[in-house]
């Protein structure tokens, strides 16, 4: 009987500190912020009146993004070299073929049209004293950004894997040196600190962190130098998935052998409940 006193006033306390204590220091440490959104309902929708125009779009892109941005799967090399671009704006402006393919369309569009906006970027470009890289183009129709949308999204591969993905979406910027991924140097430069290598960024941040932060950094970085990427939910999930590939690879082995290891313990319980009953069984 004393026993079970002792075991209850433990149990008491335990589940204390874990509903009430925990709970009151994550959310301190970890406020909460809003679900991931998809959709980026705070940018303007653009829309159009008429069907977007693919050929358009196609002409429109030749006319306004190739002096910077290559289209490899299009055989299309940017017109700017390199050394150029990177003397001019600090970094090689990335290549576009797989963009109508990993970032949400309404995104995408709100991006051409104006960058800092839909990157979420204002506290540090305000077109005043310092201007992001890239251009607007706001005073382009929105029919004339749908057919670009509408062009990128032709071009796109049907399938790209997590590590492509990855690459396209966070590895100009980001090191993945558990799998050999290396950034682009410059872009430090640009950035104006060293984003983290994101190797361990599923085991020390969690994929409950993760899916908020990259859909919108600024919920848990107010001020930080990274732009909302823009991704839509599947490539995002690709992402993640990547980062728990390289980063906790032995998840699925791990969770596995949990029912094994939990029915361990359940018999050695047992056991040690009986061991004690023989040897108090011997001191009465």
């Amino acid at each position: 009987m004393k026993e079970l006193k002792i075991f209850g006033v433990i149990t008491f306390f335990t589940l204390v500190t874990y509903w009430g204590v925990e709970p009151l220091a994550h959310s301190i440490f970890h406020p909460h912020v809003e679900p991931a959104d998809f959709q980026f309902k705070d940018l303007e929708a653009i829309t159009t009146t008429t069907n977007s125009d693919v050929a358009k779009g196609k002409e429109l892109t030749s006319q306004n993004c190739i002096g910077c941005h290559s289209i490899n799967n299009e055989g299309i090399s940017a017109q700017v070299d390199k050394q150029t671009a990177i003397d001019n704006y600090g970094v090689f402006p990335p290549d576009l073929s797989t963009a109508g393919l990993i970032y949400e369309s309404n995104y995408l569009a709100n991006f051409i049209k104006h960058p800092v906006k839909a990157g979420k970027l204002e506290h540090k470009y305000d077109g005043v004293n310092k201007f992001y890289i890239m251009p607007d183009y706001s005073w382009m129709s929105n029919e004339d950004i749908h057919s670009m949308v509408a062009y990128f999204k032709s071009i796109a591969p049907t399938k790209l894997t997590n590590k492509e993905v990855f690459i396209d979406a966070c590895g100009r910027c980001h090191n993945m040196k558990y799998d050999k991924v290396k950034a682009d140097s410059d872009v430090t430069k640009v950035m104006g600190s060293t984003p983290p290598d994101l190797s361990m960024i599923i085991r020390s941040r969690g994929e409950h962190y993760l899916e908020t932060f990259i859909n919108d950094p600024q919920k848990h970085l107010k001020g930080t130098a990274m732009l909302r990427i823009g991704l839509n939910e599947s490539a995002q999930k690709q992402v993640i998935k990547y980062l728990e590939e390289i980063g906790d690879s032995k998840k699925a082995e791990r969770e596995a052998i949990a029912p094994y290891v939990l029915g361990f313990l359940g018999f050695m319980i047992f056991v040690s409940l009986l061991w004690k009953r023989e040897v108090w069984s011997e001191v009465k």
